[in-house]
This record gives structure tokens, C-alpha cells and sequence, in this order.
């Protein structure tokens, strides 16, 4: 039996379809456990066995999680997670532990030694970069982690070599590749709009990393040439940083005088981010490396998902994002921070003829089916759960 450790962050929240299919394309056999701290998004994200430490945090938890947040002002949330992940693996029988981002997996070192359990955890993005260059202690406690650890799962190469500039053991480090519902998904080519607009979806959390300004500095260029329309899902936190990257897009809207031409929606289901893709020809990915160090470590689940639908692709040349998007075969790609490279692809994406977009479409989509299908990435998942096992 393996146990999912998600107790650094609320199972779960409407960003992290990715973990979700992760669990849920398991085969049978693997008996999979989720110890979280709290839930949220249950109607969404229901999985067999879920042990929360304190109430759902949809309705502010109630009288539990006022509790909680009472202990943890006092210090304690350490150890009341670690007891609370020791005792679910001691009650169930686990024979695994699958914790969720390196920062999560340090935390968890003693329940894994007090349990008796094999280890393996997967790297996501900021805790490889940001982390140890915001944090410097956090280069010591992965050197702990990774002499203890069993196995380090990462998103792609580029990310695997991160974690080995840490200082992983590159025996331990394995590619594993998110997987998504692909048959789920329907395929559908877009049909190039000749001179109508070209409707253009960026969906993303405002964040730096994302790059959604130079996107939007391209198209503010590039609508001088062709019509555009643009769709904006995602939203900023409360967080200042993401508050700040907020006003930069809209005062981009508003220089480029495209606030008519675009359409912010907030967070949507994920349902709704489908059927808006299925209105828009390109979806845009122009992601970078945060000035505090944070990156999308491997590539954006979302930029496999969008591939898949049969959309075109612009995105950059960042961390594993080529090994979702061979430029010029499966889409077109510009260097970060390159303003003038995202306008040259969308001039080069018009220019196409249909036979162009239809081939780009077609080599995206059998490429995601090959490596990133959810089913068969479950599959890769639970043999490396069992070989853990059977040490």
C-alpha cells in the first residue's frame, strides 16, 4: 500500500489536476492513500481514501481548523503531521511513501524512518530552484534528504539535472512524466482563421514564472498586422508578488489598448478551460525564470493538455517545455523574456498555411499520447511503487 503525502498543501486545489490524475491512473492493485491536512474541492477531486488531519477549509473549516491554526501559531504543526502521516502509514500498512515536492519529502524523513517505509518523492518546479536560492539551508536539508530517500521523480531531463546540481545521486534520479487523460480529451485540428481574428488562450496563475506579460507585449505588436482576441484565464492571490504581476498585465492591456480585445475570467473549472480552448486556435505558454529563482521546473501540465486538443502552440525555450514542444514539428518556440521572438512566431503561425497548422497539430498530440498518457504513465508509476516494495 502507498501512502500520498499532500500535507503541505489542501487536497485540492483547482491548479493541481496533475496530481490528481497521478492517483487516479493507477492500476487496480496499487492500494493508494492521500494523508493531507485539510480538503477542498472534494466534488472535483474525490479519491477512495483520503485521511484529513483537520476539517475541510472550503467552508473556513470550522470550530477544528480555528483549532489547528491555534497550534500551529504555537509551533506545533510540525510534529502533529509528522505523528498524524506515521500513524495513517502504521494503521494501513503501507510498504510506501509518495511525498509530493522536496521540501515535503524532507519534512517527512522521520515519519518514513518511524514507519518503516520505502521513499520516493517528486520534484515540481520551485522547490528545485527557488527554493535553494531564496533559502540557502534548504541545499544541507536536500543533501539529507537525498542520502535517505529511495527514489527522486522529476518531470523531464532539463529538471533532472537540476536535482543533480543539488547533489542527487544520479542513480537515484528517474524521469517521469505527468500524465494526462488524453482519451478524454477530443482532438479537434483548429481551422487557420485566414484574416478573421486569431483567438488566443492564456490560462495560468499570475505569477512571473508564467511570462504572461511578454505574451501579451507580443500580441500588442502583432495586432498592428492581424486582428486578434484574447482569453485570459487565471487569477492573482492574495500574495503581493502575484498582486504586482497582476497590475503588470492589465497596464500591458491597457498601453497596447487591448482591454477590448480581452477577456479576463479568473480561475474557471477545469471543465471550462476546455471548452474555451475548443474557441481558440493558439494557446500561449511564455514562461520564464523568476527573478527570485522560481520556474516551472519540467513544463506546464497545461501545455500538454492544450496540445492534445489540437490546438497551436507558442511557447519559450524554458526548462522541459522543448520536451513537450519540438519547435517547428509540434509547435513554435521563442527564447524567455524574447518579445521579439513570440512576435516572430505569430507572424510565422499566420503566415502557415492549413496543411502546416494540421501537421504541427497531429505530431503534438501523437507525441503527448505516446509519453504522457495517463494510463500508461500510472502504469510506469506503480512499478516503480512495487520494485520500492519488493528492496
Amino acid at each position: 500500500m502507498v501512502i500520498q503525502s499532500a500535507l503541505t498543501f489542501p487536497w485540492l486545489g483547482q491548479t493541481k489536476t496533475w496530481l490528481f490524475n497521478q492517483l487516479h491512473f493507477l492500476p487496480p492493485d496499487i492500494e493508494s492513500h492521500v494523508v493531507c491536512e485539510r480538503t477542498e474541492n472534494l466534488d472535483q477531486f474525490a479519491v477512495p481514501h483520503l485521511h484529513a488531519l483537520v476539517a475541510s477549509s472550503d467552508d473556513g473549516g470550522g470550530w477544528r481548523w480555528q483549532a489547528y491554526r491555534g497550534l500551529i501559531k504555537l509551533g506545533l504543526r510540525p510534529g502533529l503531521q509528522r505523528r498524524f502521516l506515521t500513524q495513517m502509514a502504521h494503521t494501513h500498512h503501507a510498504t510506501v511513501l509518495h511525498s509530493h515536492f522536496g521540501n515535503a519529502a524532507w519534512r517527512n524523513l522521520a515519519a518514513a524512518k518511524a514507519a518503516g517505509l520505502r521513499h520516493v518523492v517528486t520534484f515540481y518546479g520551485y522547490d528545485v530552484n527557488m527554493l535553494p536560492q531564496q533559502e540557502p539551508a534548504w541545499r544541507t536539508r536536500y543533501a539529507e534528504l537525498f542520502a535517505e530517500v529511495d527514489a527522486v521523480l522529476c518531470e523531464g531531463s532539463y529538471m533532472g539535472q537540476s536535482i543533480a546540481a543539488l547533489g542527487c545521486p544520479a542513480a537515484k534520479i528517474h524521469v517521469h512524466h505527468l500524465g494526462i487523460d488524453v482519451d478524454s480529451i477530443a482532438f479537434r485540428p483548429r481551422r487557420h482563421p485566414g484574416k478573421a481574428a486569431l483567438r488566443v488562450l492564456l490560462a495560468a496563475s499570475f505569477t512571473e514564472k508564467k511570462g504572461f506579460p511578454y505574451a501579451l507585449e507580443a500580441l500588442g505588436r502583432f495586432q498592428h498586422e492581424h486582428p486578434v482576441a484574447i482569453t485570459i484565464i487565471g487569477d492573482a492571490g492574495a500574495e503581493l508578488r502575484q498582486q504586482q504581476e497582476k497590475a503588470r498585465i492589465l497596464a500591458v492591456l491597457a498601453r497596447h489598448g487591448l482591454d477590448g480585445k480581452a477577456r479576463l475570467l479568473g480561475y474557471q473549472p477545469y471543465p471550462v478551460i476546455f471548452q474555451e480552448a475548443y474557441n481558440h486556435h493558439l494557446f500561449m505558454a511564455p514562461s520564464v525564470t523568476a527573478q527570485d529563482g522560481d520556474t516551472e521546473g519540467g513544463a506546464p501540465v497545461t501545455i500538454i493538455e492544450m496540445a492534445a486538443t489540437g490546438m497551436q502552440l507558442i511557447a519559450t525555450t524554458h526548462c522541459d517545455i522543448p520536451a513537450v514542444i519540438a519547435h517547428g514539428e509540434a509547435g513554435l518556440l521563442a527564447p524567455e523574456r524574447d518579445v521579439d521572438g513570440l512576435l516572430a512566431q505569430l507572424q510565422r503561425l499566420v503566415a502557415d498555411d492549413q496543411a502546416a497548422w494540421d501537421a504541427r497539430a497531429h505530431a503534438a498530440r501523437q507525441h503527448v499520447e505516446a509519453e504522457y498518457a495517463a494510463p500508461r504513465q500510472g502504469a510506469r508509476l506503480a512499478a516503480i511503487y512495487r520494485r520500492l516494495a519488493e528492496r
